[in-house]
């Protein structure tokens, strides 16, 4: 019989930890060539399940591809033409709100601070200087767009370059889509017998972490930015759709978009009406979101398949954007399921293994035959009973 081959031994562990640092050298060197590829990858990845239903259903997979492929161009298409313009407006909203926000603060927020709370902050408060501020980071973040896209525009071959990525996207994304299956086939079979079916396994579980997280989570975030902006629309606060679109979009974290929602709704609802009507109006839709989310967006969008802890979530987002840029970013999610599936299977490894002391442990029927042989009396007793077939032969009692 032939010994098990230990595919994770001394001598392979350097070996696919060489790999793995080869490769992440590799993405880094590669990352404005790989970013089309890897948000058509990911594209493809979200339309696979309806691709598949469809292909249970009787029709082919090019059919369902097709209708998928459509479908979401299609979306996506009317999101931008419907989006786009709505945010502006939206921003443009807010920027010629900031005034009337400083005499909020001025006029209404610090007054009531300080007769509240018997502080002076009338002098600490200057709300001008906020949006001066506001507005220089405003016009700071046009410059950079201005300089970027003018460096853009004095080179030919960088338009060309940008515009074959944007064009790029929709063609890898559909040949991805169509065969994306048998690439990942391919792959599997050039793997090493010896660690190919626990690839295969941690595989199958971080697609099974990362679709639960990002298929479920970004529902719920499409579903709670589109109650917040429309209840904000409907009770009157003219920068709703902005205000529930921010919650929606940060809602990822539990609780997050609803207490930023919540603030920034709370704000320019004093700022514009001023009134406890419209305030409980706003803590109504809130409160309706909230209970929405709670007891039907997650336990049937989610469920508990995520496996990715929120702070988690920020961290990888964070350090993928500053390891690699744009790209990082991209791969923060999919690089974090990994590596949660791959800490449990070293977990699991670890408390089977010698260093843990999984030899070592006690067998459980021992300790409880130990345990019965010991003598039980009952309580306030001063000693104990003697054991079943020893009776007349306890322990005598001390003097």
């Amino acid at each position: 019989m032939n010994a098990t081959v230990d595919p994770f031994s001394d001598r392979r562990r350097w070996q696919w930890l060489a790999l793995a640092v080869g490769l992440g050298v590799l993405v880094w060197l590669l990352g404005p060539v790989l970013t089309p590829f890897v948000i058509s990858a990911l594209l493809a990845w979200l339309g696979d399940p309806l691709v598949r239903r469809i292909e249970r259903s009787g029709r082919s997979r090019g059919t369902g591809v097709v209708l998928v492929f459509g479908l979401m161009s299609l979306v996506l298409v009317l999101g931008v033409l419907l989006l786009v313009p709505l945010i502006e407006s939206q921003v443009s909203k807010f920027i010629d709100w900031l005034p009337r926000f400083g005499l909020w603060i001025t006029g209404t927020a610090v007054p009531w601070a300080e007769h509240r709370f018997k502080v002076d902050l009338a002098g600490y408060v200057d709300p001008s200087q906020l949006i001066e501020l506001l507005k220089q980071h405003w016009q700071q973040a046009g410059g950079v767009a201005a300089t970027v896209f003018g460096g853009v525009s004095k080179s030919g071959l960088a338009i060309l370059g940008w515009l074959a990525n944007l064009a790029l996207i929709p063609v890898v994304t559909f040949y991805f889509m169509r065969d994306g299956w048998g690439m990942l086939e391919k792959v599997r079979v050039m793997l090493p017998r010896p660690i190919e079916p626990v690839v295969s396994r941690l595989t199958r579980e971080s697609d099974q972490v990362l679709g639960g997280f990002i298929r479920g989570q970004l529902s719920v975030m499409i579903s709670l930015g589109a109650i917040y902006a429309v209840g904000l629309t409907a009770v009157g606060v003219d920068l709703g759709i902005l205000i529930g679109l921010v919650a929606g979009l940060v809602s990822f974290v539990p609780y997050l978009g609803a207490i930023v929602g919540l603030g920034a709704a709370v704000i320019a609802t004093m700022v514009q009406h001023g009134d406890l009507m419209h305030l409980a109006l706003v803590l109504g839709v809130f409160g309706l979101g909230q209970l929405l989310e709670s007891f039907w967006l997650t336990p049937w969008l989610v469920g508990d398949k995520i496996g990715l802890h929120p702070v988690a979530v920020i961290f990888a987002i964070m350090a993928g954007g500053q390891l690699f840029g744009f790209l990082g970013v991209l791969l923060a999610l999919p690089v974090a399921a990994v590596a949660v599936v791959v800490g449990r299977y070293a977990y699991d490894r670890y408390t089977h293994s010698r260093l843990y002391g999984a030899d070592d442990e006690v067998v459980p029927a021992d300790v409880a035959a130990a345990v019965a042989k010991v003598p039980v009396g009952s309580e306030g007793d001063e000693y104990a009973a003697p054991p079943p077939g020893d009776a007349g032969q306890g322990p005598t009692p001390n003097p």
